[in-house]
C-alpha cells in the first residue's frame, strides 16, 4: 500500500491512496482524513486503506484521480518525532578517519533528535540563507511507526514499523562543525528535511524488505549527474535495533519518523555517496584535498529508490534557492 498527503490548503494535508505504479491516487474519505490520523489507529484504519488501495490498483475506484506529485506534501508533514540515526558503518569509519577520531560505532547506534514540525515536499525549493554554511544533501531511508512502549527490544520494534520513506536530511556543514565544537548538538545546521511524495508498507518492498533494512539502491543525481548508489541492505543496524534504541528511556507515539543516517556502501568510491561531505572525505584521503565544493543557489538534487524498475516512493527533486531571494 502506498500513501501520500496532497496539498488541501491545510499544513497536514488530505490523505490519499496511491496506486502501485504511482499513477493514479483516491481519498481515504471516510477512512483517514491525514496521515497522522491513520497512524494514531492503524490497526483499525489499515485494513480498510487496504481494501481501498486494491481496488484503486484493480481499476475498479470511480473517484481516483491522476497522481501529481507536484500536489504532494510530505507524507507526513509534521511529525512528533524526527530522530536520524548513523547506521551505515561505511560512512561512520569514513568520517572518523578524516576527522582523525576514534570511530564510536561500535555496539550502540548513533542518534539524534532533529526538527519535525514541517518535512519540506519533494518538489519545493529549498529556501537556505548562505551558501557559505555548506550546503550538503543526505540520502537516507526511514521508518514511520505507531506508538512503540518503553523498553521495546530490537526484534519485537520491527513489528512497529508502519511505513518507509525516502528522506533528504539537508545538512549545513560549515554551521554544523561550530555546532559539534559545543558539544551540545545541532539546531542551525540541521533545517527541515525533505521527503519524497509516497509513504510505503513495508509488504510494497518485497523480498527488498529483509532483516529491517532496504536492500535497493538510492540513487542520487547532483545537477544532472549521477553521484551515487548506495544500496540500503549495508545498514550497520537494522531500523529494529534503531527503534530500540530510541525507545530505550521512553515510549514513542505513533507518527515518530526514524532515519538510517546517510546511505553509504564500503565501495564508495566505484559506487558514489548519498553526501557531499562523504566525497569530500575521500578526496581528503585520496589526493590530500577536497576538491568537490558544496551546493549553490539554484543546484538541483534529485533522489530515488526503484524496486524492480519502478518508483518506490516517487522521487525527490529539488533546487535550492536563497531564502527570501
Amino acid at each position: 500500500m502506498k500513501l501520500a498527503s496532497l496539498d488541501n490548503g491545510t499544513r497536514d494535508g488530505r490523505l490519499f491512496v496511491v496506486a502501485c505504479d504511482l499513477s493514479r491516487a483516491v481519498p481515504a474519505a471516510g477512512i483517514a482524513d491525514t496521515m497522522q490520523q491513520a497512524l494514531d489507529d492503524w490497526d483499525g484504519v489499515a485494513p480498510r486503506l487496504q481494501v481501498l488501495s486494491d481496488a484503486l490498483n484493480a481499476g475498479s475506484v470511480s473517484d481516483a484521480i491522476l497522481f501529481d506529485p507536484a500536489r504532494a506534501l510530505a507524507p507526513l508533514p509534521r511529525a512528533w518525532q524526527w530522530l536520524d540515526g548513523s547506521a551505515f558503518h561505511a560512512h561512520g569509519e569514513l568520517m572518523a578517519k578524516v576527522f582523525g577520531i576514534s570511530n564510536p560505532q561500535s555496539d550502540r547506534p548513533l542518534m539524534y533528535q532533529g526538527m519535525s514540525h514541517r518535512f519540506i515536499p519533494a518538489t519545493a525549493p529549498v529556501p537556505l540563507p548562505t551558501e557559505a554554511d555548506g550546503i550538503d544533501f543526505e540520502g537516507e531511508f526511514a521508518v514511520i511507526t505507531d506508538d512503540v512502549p518503553l523498553g521495546t527490544d530490537a526484534a519485537t520494534a520491527r513489528g512497529h514499523v508502519k511505513l518507509l520513506l525516502l528522506v533528504n536530511d539537508w545538512s549545513l556543514r560549515a554551521t554544523g562543525r561550530a555546532e559539534m565544537a559545543t558539544g551540545f548538538g545541532w539546531v542551525q545546521a540541521k533545517p527541515a528535511c525533505s521527503a519524497a511524495p509516497v509513504a510505503v508498507t513495508p509488504d510494497e518492498l518485497g523480498d527488498a524488505w529483509e532483516d529491517g533494512r532496504v536492500h535497493l539502491d538510492l540513487l542520487v543525481d547532483w545537477n544532472g549527474k549521477r553521484f551515487g548508489a548506495a544500496n540500503g541492505g549495508a545498514m550497520g543496524f537494522c531500523f529494529g535495533e534503531l527503534i530500540a534504541h530510541a525507545a530505550r528511556t521512553r515510549d514513542l507515539c505513533a507518527g515518530t519518523i526514524i532515519g538510517s543516517g546517510t546511505v553509504s556502501n564500503e565501495n564508495y568510491r566505484e559506487i558514489g555517496s548519498s553526501c557531499i561531505a562523504e566525497r569530500r572525505g575521500i578526496e581528503l584521503l585520496d589526493e590530500g584535498a577536497a576538491r568537490t565544493g558544496f551546493m549553490h543557489f539554484g543546484d538541483r538534487v534529485r533522489m530515488e529508490a526503484l524496486n524492480d524498475g519502478v518508483s518506490l516512493f516517487g522521487a525527490i527533486d529539488q533546487q535550492v534557492v536563497k531564502a527570501g531571494g
